[in-house]
């Protein structure tokens, strides 16, 4: 039963995800098509799944994403796992008392 509490809590850590990457392809100036071309995908329509919070970034594409997007990709990485695991970002990330 807890893993069905945990579910919706995901969704939704995964549409602020979602949010947070349009924002920063808005600010790069790419549209979803340009920046699916530059990561190299064959269909655009990933990178709407993944900003509506219905996919996620694979880890081994996250440097592209954050090349692509202008982001350092070590901060790149820490915020979307904090995103996608925010249980292993509190382990990794944050100071324990």
């Amino acid at each position: 039963m807890h893993f069905a509490k945990a579910e919706p809590g995901a969704r939704l850590l995964r549409k602020q995800a979602g949010t947070w990457l349009k924002e920063l392809r808005n600010q790069a100036g790419l549209s979803q098509v340009e920046l699916a071309e530059r990561l190299g995908l064959k269909y655009y329509t990933f990178i709407s799944q993944v900003e509506n919070g219905f996919g996620r970034v694979p880890t081994d594409a996250m440097e592209g994403w954050a090349v692509a997007l202008g982001v350092p990709p070590p901060e790149f990485a820490r915020r979307l796992l904090a995103f996608y695991d925010p249980e292993l970002h509190r382990l990794l990330f944050e100071v324990q008392q």
